[in-house]
């Protein structure tokens, strides 16, 4: 009867491990389609390392961003066009290790690719790095338009997360196609239900977002 319960709490353990809050959801079970290319499970973002809280590559929402977000889908699949995603839930922690990574003026292996004009001394004071961040409420996406047929990226003058005004969504000083990649992907997201952050083309909120003011840290597992 003893290996009985034992056995019983193991399993529930590894069910609970498993598990994430009821109002959230893995983008691709309701998307199945959409492309995910999780930046922060990988190396190659601004700190130049695996991000704390990323257990494994998937994106999750909260169920009502993820509502929304499978009609912007929708109405892009009709043009041959769909979503990438790069961020979206983001656990606390792993803010609290951008913070950490903010303070090593030292770690800057990626400072040419991610934020070449900017010092990092100054990514504080600039905002490009907070100790909070909206991501953590669960209704907050960083994502881009591809090409169905191929999967590329449509060019919108910038890469993801690049810490310049190169990025802001008003900037002009970019090609003619560039601005209306951005346009579209804007007008798409805010159609549905989201709102924009005008220094950064990828990033949206959802405006009726269910936490406005709880911040998350579960572990994206």
């Amino acid at each position: 009867m003893k290996q009985i319960i034992i056995i019983l709490m193991f399993i529930l353990s590894f069910i609970e491990a498993k598990m994430i809050p009821k109002d959230f959801v893995y983008i691709r079970d309701e998307i199945p389609n959409i492309q995910e290319e999780l930046r922060y499970f990988g190396t190659d973002n601004f700190t130049g390392t695996k991000i704390n809280g990323y257990l494994i590559p998937k994106a999750i929402l909260t169920k009502e961003a993820t509502k929304a977000l499978k009609k912007v889908q929708k109405e892009l699949n009709s043009f041959g066009l769909g979503l990438k995603i790069f961020d979206s839930y983001r656990p606390q922690k792993a803010v609290d290790h951008f913070v950490r990574w903010g303070r090593d003026l030292e770690a800057t292996q990626m400072k040419n690719k991610y934020y070449p004009t900017v010092e990092k001394k100054n990514l504080f004071k600039e905002g490009y790095i907070a100790e909070k961040s909206g991501h953590s409420r669960g209704s907050t996406i960083d994502l881009t338009i591809i090409e169905l047929k191929n999967n590329i990226e449509l060019d919108m003058g910038s890469h993801f997360d690049f810490f310049s005004k190169i990025s802001w969504v008003k900037y002009i000083d970019i090609t003619p196609q560039q601005r209306a990649n951005r346009m579209l992907l804007h007008m798409v997201m805010l159609r549905y239900g989201f709102k924009s952050y005008l220094q950064e083309w990828w990033h949206f909120t959802l405006i009726d977002e269910p936490y406005p003011n709880k911040y998350f840290d579960f572990d994206i597992k």
